[in-house]
């Protein structure tokens, strides 16, 4: 059965690219997406975990469920990588400057994702090194970079962390360090989700949202009961 593609809504940094001319989200990226979502990332079991940004997910259909996937994965690439399919970064904190056990490199975050050769072992994603390695740092036809493959790769880490290891979606234990509470990156990620689809919304008496100061769509109010207690900082 094909499935009906819907298009969300610009996060504010598609936006502001927009507004200065700059390449920003495509929509093709929305139906790789859409199309690639597993269906217990589809489940009202899920619910609780998204609450704090589509408070109305669990009677959402289906369609509608898959369009906040799709502005969530453009949110998290306007946090992780400004957008950029190409962009990629070398960390030297301690923590994740490490030896990518692919490519025998000092790691590196690549794409709209910001994944890493090792991604291809761990999650099964289609990065082959052997091919990328004779091509230059910011090819776009590097497998990692190409958006098909990192962001079908995202869709894997994300399920991994929601329900094979049962992982809240804001989790000190995330994969990526934008959606872990108290580091530099949690706020901007914050941001992006400022414009959720008008699907994710309920009355107000029932949301945790507030509305935007200019229009209906609702703004996002983190507080301390999306931190998960005692869990230990790092990407797993």
């Amino acid at each position: 059965m094909q499935t009906s593609v819907k298009s969300p809504p610009p996060t504010p940094i598609a936006l502001k690219k927009v507004q200065l001319g700059e390449p920003s989200w495509n929509p093709e990226w929305d139906r790789i997406i859409e199309e690639g979502l597993p269906s217990d990332l589809l489940s009202s079991h899920l619910a609780k975990d998204v609450r704090p940004f589509c408070p109305a997910f669990k009677r959402m259909d289906v369609d509608d469920k898959r369009e906040f996937w799709a502005y969530f994965f453009q949110a998290l690439a306007g946090a992780e990588a400004g957008l950029e399919p190409t962009a990629d970064v070398r960390h030297t904190q301690p923590q994740v400057a490490v030896v990518d056990r692919v490519t025998h490199r000092m790691v590196r975050a690549e794409g709209l994702l910001q994944l890493t050769y090792m991604d291809a072992n761990r999650y099964d994603c289609n990065f082959d090194w052997d091919s990328d390695r004779h091509l230059p740092e910011k090819d776009p036809a590097k497998t990692i970079l190409q958006p098909e493959n990192n962001l079908a790769c995202g869709i894997t880490i994300l399920e991994n962390q929601l329900v094979t290891r049962h992982e809240h979606l804001i989790s000190r234990k995330s994969y990526w360090e934008t959606l872990r509470p108290g580091t530099a990156g949690f706020p901007n990620f914050i941001r992006q989700m400022r414009n959720v689809p008008g699907a994710c919304r309920v009355p107000k008496r029932h949301t945790q949202f507030d509305e935007a100061e200019t229009g209906s769509r609702p703004k996002v109010a983190v507080s301390s009961a999306f931190v998960s207690s005692g869990r230990s900082t790092g990407a797993q």
